[in-house]
């Protein structure tokens, strides 16, 4: 049976999609090894098939599912007999809760810090799109993101504090063993790392960084597969 996952591919086959890193790694988790197809932001007809045009998206056999938590939701439900993402209906509540958090806080708080470094290593006839699409959804240009990241950075503090919080009390997010709501939130810093050298954890976050140390390890170093700067590992 065909597995292919699509994905985001910048310059230096670097792969700083977090929406993706949400698929690659529910997939190692179910233990499945897709091939995988990176795209340019500027290929997005080439997963046309799937009724829309952003990655991830998932082809495997005869299904074709966009959206990273479409695809979770999908490999919970095909392959039941794999250990499971959510651990039950009430994990997977509490994951969409998780989902929406990243989505609307912690992605909010650290795309704009990234958005200049990911214009560097985006393909270089990738980087006017990226450009244009950037500013207008932030409304301002990438030059004054970069000026306003030591602000964006401060800002970004209380936002990791549930993160905090919770890895003060188990190693996971999920408790002893890592699952979906875990991948959520580590696809935000595998972004990071993938565009840039800056570390935007203190040093106050002993347990933030040991949690990161165990994402990149996971699946025989998949996050670390990848070119990435290892500043920020």
């Amino acid at each position: 049976m065909a597995l292919v996952l699509y994905e985001r591919l910048c310059a230096e086959d670097r792969r700083p999609s977090p929406f993706c890193w949400r698929a690659r790694l529910a997939l190692a988790h179910k233990g499945l090894t897709p091939e995988v197809r990176g795209l340019k932001f500027t290929e997005g007809d080439k997963v046309a098939f799937s009724g829309q045009t952003k990655v991830p998206v998932l082809v495997d056999g005869d299904a074709v599912v966009a959206d990273s938590w479409a695809i979770a939701c999908h490999l919970e439900d095909s392959y039941p007999d794999a250990p499971s993402l959510f651990g039950g209906p009430g994990g997977r509540a509490l994951s969409r809760f998780v989902n929406h958090w990243v989505d609307h806080g912690l992605q909010k708080a650290l795309s704009p810090i990234v958005a200049p470094y990911l214009l560097a290593v985006v393909q270089p006839d990738d980087r006017a799109y990226y450009r244009q699409t950037r500013e207008a959804k932030f409304g301002l240009t990438m030059e004054q993101l970069a000026v306003r990241r030591p602000a964006l950075l401060e800002a970004l503090s209380p936002v990791l504090e549930p993160l905090r919080q919770r890895l003060s009390e188990t190693p996971f997010l999920c408790g002893e063993r890592p699952a979906y709501a875990d991948y959520l939130a580590f696809g935000e810093f595998q972004m990071m790392r993938s565009a840039c050298d800056v570390d935007v954890l203190g040093p106050e976050d002993v347990e933030l960084r040991t949690w990161r140390t165990l994402m990149l390890d996971l699946f025989d170093g998949l996050a670390r597969s990848v070119p990435a700067f290892e500043t920020a590992a």
